[in-house]
């Protein structure tokens, strides 16, 4: 560094200060001599530090001019992997090339005169950017097919050929699937842009790059190869969700949101929307996954790169540093870092002519990973940021010996270095012990391109050529509240700075209360609540969500490109919570939640105001942009006749108190909150020549005010019927069908046979004249106005309803590190990666779940929603659950309904409001199990339904395994040692899903917590006793059913196949008699001591 150089914090002061010294003259002396000299020496010392900035910058110049862009494609821009490299471009490759060329014009820009240096650079930076846009603008058709559906083969490629900009690679031979390579080109083209460089030259062009935010908005939905192109660890062409890839998505939808890509002479219509709900969704699952990477990764050097340096997607100062912690703990090296454990790129084991590993090959790499010097410089980056000397210095220290340098002198940055095949066991043996060698990638003779790239930019930091503001325009790397505020007519992420418990705690929600009709409004006068009519709040619409989704369909539209606009997603509550402007008019939509919806639960009015109260506090918790969020809560005649009204009621009267829960709410009047709202316009309908076919919501008129209180409203009654089963009339003819079905009155009975000749005769079939589906759709509304849940789920069952919007909810819960089960017993289907709303359909009206009970098809979809929001909100509840098997959470709690609470209502007769209560109540079995005294049965029960397990138990599995030569033997299921262990890591998620598959094939779930405490105790006798090992097939059934026999002997019983004594027993009783089956197990012979000594005592207390 050169220390006479001053510190630059500005473009402008700076260059004002270089002209002063360039063209000021000495003052004339009015005091003592010797000053005009003192003044002469100081002119001087600026033009020399003047000159020495000019020298080093051209240094770099020449630098850039040497290693890249003599690299750089002539026809498009763009950049190989490696200098040796004449044919494919690399587009992660060609960002950071850009992202470097960039960097050094930034830094020209600070001089008076640099001879047209700059200029160069910036167009060079220009025509890389652009070259990236036009090869990925010929795959429009994959991208308009990718919105619809994340299918890995209608991913943009990362790489293309360097001349023709052609496709090299099909997707089905290589992983083009790289979120993070698309957000990365959206992040550095919004701060290409904001730096005054002009890179998008026509509408087409930014309509293209708004389909492409669509292309990343799902990024916490989208399994994908990662950074490293192979996806999951095991190098089999299995992607994964990547916490890297959905970080960098979130920092690009940030930083792209309200962007003019036109720059600052732009019009309004080459403005960027991002949806925020989609914005915070990747937010939510980033930060869920993080510290961890994806299911076979727990920690990845690629996170430094979305934490830090160019994404600086988290500033939860927590999680930074767990990750941060956890990466440099986990994978630094003497000579970089590793990329992840049992990576083997590079590795001299690595078989190159294979593209995938076989199974259990990746154990073979373990220790002998190749270490990255690249990202010493992500270091060095950080710390430039974070202003830590020490950390440059120390990474800067590191990084010295491993630099090569070219025949100009010019340091060279190796790809990786790796173990030589003659150290490798050595090695093994002795991580850290052996010397490594550089790769091919990274000499004078084939430059590793992105490691000269980041090197460049993290030198013209550290020489002070460059400061971080100018690298980082947009102020990535401060806290949003810290970001300089944007001006103009976009939202923008803008987060207050106060935070309590995760909840901005100076920030107001404000509430509208809007009222169907003036009667419904007058009588809520009476009880003291205020609101409005929807004739009252004009010139402001109130409209339905759904009709915003039509607007926004036509942002992002070209015929000509074959572009469809925004794909047909609802509108979230943080979407909701803006005010428009949509073509000179000023619309407010009210939430997701008072949509009447073709499914059932928008008719629970308890279930609503729990909705309500949630809503109010996601949306308090998770508002990121500036101006407060406006909710409009919709009152409708139908809440009036609910026997839950009054609750409604309460609620609105603790809004109207100013606080719901430790929430801040300002309700008023719809006119009067405006001023402080966040307000979006959607200028880009202004430039378009449609006609929109909206509907706001309608005032219902009436003849006369009508109620004056409650009393006057009529109420639903309660309604109730003998259930009756007609299920053999399944096996009668159709006519004997119709016969019955026009002599039942009941709606269960009804339902029933209109179900029989729906799947038998189809939904059009005509029953006197109406169709199947159509008195069916009758009997629906019939059963939704009574409140009668038995018959409302049956029909919606028969009819293949469908809950909206239910997949980001599955989607919550599998980053939340759970897999999610569908249907019962063999029948089950595994959810282990995101699903699209088309899938959801085939996955709960299944012909097996049906013929079991059609009501279990919307059923389990209720329950998976419930668990959904749970997982979000008390993720404690989920403790010890690794797979959510819904059919099993309903077993259980059909279980504590009947066996504990001796209830006689069915599961599907309960108002939703009411499931949903029941499926806390089971899930938090720990916390009242005691209270309500529950035998050991019944716990084991609720918890085997639950697949519960404790604290630190795969671990002790992975443990046992190790020591069972032959593997552990579960209900005729073997799971073997290798290639277990080989494979998976104890720590890992992939192998505690091992071991759950194996538990779930216990049918009883008693039985299941049985062995859960089975494994417990043989990993606490192998923990005291540490040189057994076990010789031959550990068969815990065997255990088991030993452990019972003497059970059975001490109570002077004989021996039976019913085992519910042996469940009720407590768990101390239980833990000795296991200990007791499994040293008799050992003592047969089947174990021995590492150290050869035989068994002769064994600890078990």
């Amino acid at each position: 560094m050169n220390k006479g150089m001053t510190s630059v914090h500005g473009r402008g002061r700076t260059v004002s200060k270089l002209r002063k010294s360039h063209n000021a003259r000495p003052p004339r002396s009015r005091q003592r001599t010797g000053s005009v000299c003192d003044s002469d020496i100081d002119v001087n010392l600026r033009i020399i530090s003047y000159d020495d900035t000019v020298r080093k910058l051209d240094h770099y110049y020449g630098i850039v001019k040497r290693q890249l862009l003599q690299n750089q494609s002539i026809t498009l821009g763009l950049f190989p992997l490696s200098s040796q490299e004449k044919e494919v471009a690399d587009i992660r490759t060609t960002i950071y090339c850009a992202a470097s060329i960039w960097s050094l014009f930034q830094a020209y820009r600070r001089i008076d005169d640099d001879r047209g240096k700059a200029y160069e650079l910036g167009q060079s930076c220009v025509k890389c950017m652009r070259g990236i846009l036009n090869c990925w603008m010929r795959q429009t058709e994959n991208v308009e097919n990718f919105k619809k559906g994340q299918n890995p083969k209608y991913a943009l490629h990362s790489k293309f050929h360097l001349k023709t900009g052609k496709e090299v690679v099909s997707s089905d031979d290589y992983g083009h699937l790289q979120i993070d390579v698309v957000s990365l080109f959206l992040l550095f083209l919004v701060q290409m842009i904001t730096s005054g460089l002009q890179i998008i030259y026509t509408m087409d062009e930014v309509t293209f790059v708004q389909n492409l935010v669509y292309y990343v908005e799902r990024a916490y939905r989208t399994p994908d190869f990662g950074m490293w192109e192979r996806g999951s660890k095991y190098n089999n062409g299995t992607p994964e969700l990547h916490a890297s890839s959905i970080g960098m998505a979130k920092a690009a939808l940030e930083a792209i949101n309200g962007c003019n890509l036109f720059g600052e002479k732009g019009a309004s219509w080459s403005v960027i929307f991002v949806d925020i709900d989609a914005h915070n969704r990747n937010r939510s699952i980033f930060e869920t996954l993080l510290p961890r990477e994806s299911s076979s990764k727990n920690v990845d050097a690629s996170l430094m790169c979305t934490i830090s340096f160019p994404a600086f997607a988290t500033h939860d100062q927590m999680l930074y540093s767990k990750t941060r912690s956890q990466v440099i703990s986990s994978l630094e090296g003497k000579y970089g870092f590793k990329r992840f454990h049992r990576d083997g790129y590079g590795t001299v084991l690595e078989d190159k002519r294979r593209r995938f590993y076989h199974s259990a090959e990746t154990k073979e790499f373990e220790k002998i990973e190749c270490q990255w010097p690249l990202f010493y410089l992500y270091m060095i980056l950080e710390g430039m940021f974070k202003n830590n000397e020490e950390q440059v210095e120390e990474y800067k220290n590191k990084l010295k010996p491993l630099v090569k340098r070219d025949k100009w002198g010019d340091p060279v940055i190796p790809m990786y270095y790796f173990v030589h095949k003659d150290n490798v066991e050595d090695e093994q043996a002795e991580p850290g012990s052996q010397y490594r060698q550089s790769s091919p990638e990274g000499t004078p003779k084939n430059l590793f391109l992105w490691g000269q790239s980041i090197w460049i930019i993290a030198s013209l930091l550290m020489d002070n050529l460059l400061h971080i503001n100018e690298l980082d325009l947009i102020r990535r790397h401060l806290p949003s509240y810290n970001r300089p505020r944007k001006g103009g007519r976009y939202s923008a992420f803008q987060r207050s700075r106060y935070f309590v418990k995760g909840t901005a705690s100076d920030l107001v929600v404000q509430v509208v209360l809007i009222a169907e009709s003036m009667r419904l409004q007058a009588m809520m006068a009476t009880y003291g609540i205020q609101t409005q009519t929807p004739h009252e709040v004009e010139p402001v619409q109130i409209w339905p969500p759904k009709e915003l989704v039509k607007v926004y369909q036509n942002l992002g539209v070209s015929e000509k490109l074959g572009l469809g606009g925004r794909p047909t997603r609802p509108i979230g509550a943080l979407g909701t919570s803006k005010i428009y402007r949509v073509c000179g008019q000023t619309v407010l939509c009210y939430p997701l939640v008072f949509e009447v919806s073709d499914f059932y639960l928008s008719h629970d009015m308890a279930l609503l105001i729990d909705d309500i109260k949630t809503e109010l506090h996601f949306v308090g918790k998770y508002w990121r942009l500036s101006g407060r969020p406006t909710v409009c809560i919709l009152i409708r005649e139908e809440h009036m006749r609910d026997v839950h009204f009054r609750e409604l009621l309460d609620l609105l009267a603790m809004l109207k108190s100013g606080y719901c829960d430790g929430l801040k709410i300002r309700t008023g009047r719809l006119q009067n909150l405006i001023a402080s709202s966040c307000i979006e316009h959607l200028d880009f309908m202004n430039a378009m020549d449609i006609d929109l076919d909206i509907t706001p919501f309608e005032q219902l008129q009436h003849a006369s005010i009508g109620y004056q209180s409650l009393t006057d409203v009529p109420t639903a009654i309660t309604y109730s019927e003998d259930s009756m089963s007609f299920k053999d009339m399944g096996l009668q003819p159709t006519p004997e069908v119709l016969s019955v079905l026009r002599s039942v009155s009941t709606l269960h009975g009804q339902t029933q046979l209109l179900g029989i000749l729906l799947r038998r005769e189809g939904r059009n079939f005509q029953v006197d004249g109406v169709s199947v589906q159509d008195r069916v759709c009758a009997l629906l509304r019939q059963a939704s106005s009574l409140r009668y849940w038995a018959g409302v789920r049956e029909c919606n069952a028969l009819l293949s309803k469908e809950v909206e919007s239910i997949s980001p909810y599955i989607t919550t819960i599998l980053v939340s590190g759970k897999q999610l089960t569908a249907g019962y017993g063999k029948d089950e289907i595994l959810l282990d990666k995101p699903v699209q709303p088309a899938e959801i359909h085939d996955l709960f009206y299944t012909p097996a779940l049906q013929a079991h009970n059609v009501v279990q098809a919307v059923l389990q979809q209720e329950v998976v929603l419930y668990c959904g929001k749970l997982i979000a909100t008390h993720t404690q509840l989920f403790n010890g659950i690794l797979n959510i098997r819904i059919g099993w959470v309903i077993k259980a709690m059909t279980y504590y309904l009947h066996d504990v609470c001796h209830g006689k209502e069915s599961i599907e007769s309960l108002a939703p409001n009411e499931v949903r209560r029941l499926v806390v109540k089971v899930l938090s079995i720990d916390e009242w199990a005691h209270k309500e005294r529950l035998t050991p049965q019944q716990i084991r029960v609720i918890d085997g339904c639950l697949g519960r397990t404790p604290k630190r138990f795969y671990e002790k599995v992975f443990h046992i395994l190790s020591k069972s030569t032959e593997g552990v033997r579960l209900c005729d299921q073997l799971l073997p040692q290798h290639p277990t262990i080989s494979e998976m890591s104890s720590g890992e998620l992939n192998f505690a899903l091992t071991v759950q598959s194996l538990l779930n094939r216990i049918q009883h779930p008693e039985y299941r917590q049985i062995v859960v405490e089975l494994f417990s105790v043989i990993a606490t006798i192998l923990e005291r006793n540490p040189e057994l090992k076990f010789l031959h097939e550990l068969n815990l059934d065997q255990i088991v059913k030993e452990a019972f026999k003497m059970f059975l002997k001490d109570l002077g019983r004989e021996y039976t196949e019913d085992m519910s004594s042996f469940y009720n027993a407590s768990q101390v009783a239980v833990t000795s008699y296991l200990a007791r089956a499994i040293v008799n197990f050992m003592l047969t012979g089947d174990v021995r001591s590492e150290i050869e000594e035989g068994l002769t005592f064994c600890k078990v207390s």
